[in-house]
């Protein structure tokens, strides 16, 4: 997005699309050799068994076709206050400024900024990221075939960089959502969005990856496991759709790396949906939180922990999950769980990486309860934790 708010380094360079061809197929593979080798029919069957590595021919212009009336743009402004500086009568700045030198005070500016959306129900409830309108006055929400609308923001929510806005409209064209759980690595994806201002942009490339998590783009502050594509993705593209071959939403654009190329990110829909029902329902997601920084042990970890000096602890696991730390007041406090600790178990299994409990806590809620094994020394322990709300901070 050119967005008027501070971004992360995960949004800010350009990438390349794949080659060209997608939209009409890679053309047929043929056999050349002597008719003596082999008959007609025999051609037939080698040819039928050749796997088809593009789409079908103009899948990529049917999609666009059936979906891109969905897709918006999203204009968003804020006005904000500067203040003045004071130079008094200095007469160093007086030469330069005579009469006009600066007295202080305020005065008022817009700041502007553009993205993608796309159109879930027919009414006009709209998706985008929450980045792309986060403290904006003023939101107007434009179709493809022109029609503006002035957008009312339903909630936003700035750990998963989801948002929601109504428009009041009536039978308006709407996306199909997919099942992200399902998808895999190599299969084909499409964009469609309004990246560096040019509307209505089509790109495409595949699945490069899934589960990547906030930490591997930079944004840890973020509660993600992206999707990674290669379709060309650019500033503007935050919050437009990412599709499968069938044209329906697997993900929203939110993300690319900086100095990087082919490398964009998108929010899993499930995930979209999950936040979108709470912000439509309460007008905000309360996420849950345990409060401890988790590190996955391994025996460098343990012999690297155990040899230095400086450490606060040592430990006697060579695997599992071991509790870094323990913020103060926080519900993993409260139940008495300590730097040092290693967990074994959860819900009564098994875990041995950092990333299942985060995704365990993640997809819970508020207030559920969670039955810890650790190993304290040479104890073991069961210990019992209820999520909390995360703090505003």
């Amino acid at each position: 997005m050119q967005n008027f708010l501070p971004r992360k380094a995960a949004a800010a360079a350009s990438l390349v699309a794949l080659g060209a061809g997608l939209a009409t197929g890679m053309g047929r593979i043929e056999f050349k050799g002597s008719p003596a080798i082999a008959s007609p029919n025999q051609s037939n069957l080698i040819a039928q068994s050749v796997p088809s590595f593009a789409p079908a021919p103009n899948t990529i212009r049917d999609v666009v076709r059936n979906t891109g009336d969905a897709v918006v743009r999203i204009d968003a402004s804020r006005t904000v206050s500067q203040r003045l500086p004071n130079f008094g009568n200095d007469p160093f700045f007086r030469r330069f400024f005579g009469d006009q030198l600066p007295q202080g005070g305020t005065r008022e500016r817009t700041e502007r900024g553009q993205g993608s959306g796309f159109i879930v129900s027919s009414n006009g409830q709209v998706i985008t990221n929450a980045h792309v309108i986060d403290g904006a006055d003023q939101v107007v929400v434009t179709l493809k075939d022109g029609r503006e609308y002035e957008g009312t923001v339903v909630g936003v929510d700035s750990v998963t960089d989801v948002a929601v806005i109504d428009i009041d409209g009536k039978d308006l064209p709407t996306v199909k959502l997919s099942d992200s759980d399902k998808i895999e690595p190599g299969e084909w994806a499409i964009a469609i969005g309004n990246p560096l201002g040019l509307d209505n942009t089509v790109t495409a490339g595949i699945i490069s990856a899934t589960g990547r998590s906030s930490a591997d783009i930079g944004a840890p502050e973020q509660w993600v496991n992206y999707i990674q594509t290669d379709a060309a993705i650019n500033p503007g593209n935050s919050g437009g759709p990412l599709l499968n071959a069938r044209g329906e939403v697997i993900g929203v654009n939110t993300a690319i790396l900086r100095g990087a190329q082919g490398l964009g990110f998108a929010i899993p829909i499930n995930t979209v949906q999950r936040i979108a029902d709470q912000l439509v329902a309460n007008g905000k997601v309360d996420h849950p939180y345990i409060g401890v920084q988790l590190i996955t042990l391994s025996p460098e970890l343990k012999d690297q922990l155990n040899n230095d000096p400086n450490s606060p602890f040592t430990v006697e696991a060579e695997e599992g999950i071991l509790v870094a730390k323990v913020m103060p007041d926080s519900p993993a406090a409260k139940a008495g769980l300590k730097a040092g600790d290693v967990i074994r178990t959860s819900q009564g299994s098994t875990i041995l990486e950092s990333g299942q409990l985060q995704n365990q806590v993640r997809s819970s809620r508020v207030g559920d309860r969670f039955a810890l094994e650790i190993e304290r020394g040479d104890r073991s322990i069961e210990i019992t934790l209820r999520p909390e709300a995360l703090p505003q901070s």
